[in-house]
């Protein structure tokens, strides 16, 4: 199965100019966990995630009102392809320890994909429920 038959196309992203108080009001509107950040082209610069605004912004006193998604925003994103094995972006998942991959093809974010997607598609259950395991334990298995 190839990540463009699970993945969520329609991506709701932000720029590295936005609040990050607009980047949570996003969140919580559309129920995601994470936003892609990109530039106008949709060429992804970050991730902001719901946890990068806990641990950067709020715990660290700074006003989300004032602080910018690019301040705050992870980098360094492990991605996948439309036409990559949904096995592959599960080994990338799990060595990486990330619950969710932005999409690209072309430079351009196309799609999200979640272990949440994964488990909904039947044959790939027991592989997101592999992922979910490594990925929640603090301790790396090499």
């Amino acid at each position: 199965m190839k990540i463009s038959d699970i993945m969520t196309a329609n991506v709701i992203s932000i720029s590295k100019d936005e609040s990050v108080a607009a980047a949570a009001r996003l969140l919580r509107r559309y129920n995601v966990g994470a936003l892609p950040v990109t530039d106008r082209d949709m060429r992804l610069r970050g991730i902001v995630t719901d946890r990068d605004i806990a641990t950067r912004c709020v715990a660290a006193d700074a006003d989300p009102k004032t602080t910018k998604v690019g301040e705050i925003m992870s980098r360094g994103i492990i991605t996948a392809s439309p036409g990559d094995t949904v096995g592959s972006a599960v080994r990338s998942m799990s060595s990486d320890q990330v619950r969710r991959l932005p999409v690209i093809d072309d430079g351009r974010v196309v799609g999200m994909v979640t272990l949440c997607d994964m488990a909904r598609a039947r044959s790939c259950e027991m592989e997101a429920a592999e992922a979910l395991a490594e990925i929640s334990t603090n301790i790396r298995r090499r």
